[in-house]
């Protein structure tokens, strides 16, 4: 519900669409062509912002990035992380 405590309606057109009060996309930054989602409730519908992107699985990007030379070693990662953390922290920003 809008920040205002009134009983907001719209009506279904005959080609299926309704009008949302401009209160309601105002207070939610709800543009035209503002991309929603529908989720059927046990009280009615739910209207969501959709998501920018599909949902991404590692399967889907593993090996995207191409790196040359020898594979790096988790204790080659820990000794990067390490030396990053020291640095950032002799400059004082931790």
């Amino acid at each position: 519900m809008t920040k205002h405590d009134e009983r907001l309606t719209t009506v279904v057109s005959t080609r299926g669409q309704v009008v949302l009060p401009a209160a309601v996309r105002k207070e939610r930054h709800w543009h035209a062509g503002t991309r929603l989602l529908i989720e059927e409730t046990l009280d009615g519908i739910l209207l969501k912002n959709a998501p920018l992107f599909a949902p991404t699985r590692i399967e889907d990007v593993a090996g995207m990035l191409k790196h040359d030379g020898r594979p790096r070693s988790l204790q080659d990662m820990d000794n990067a992380v390490t030396e990053a953390f020291r640095e950032k922290n002799d400059r004082g920003r931790f």
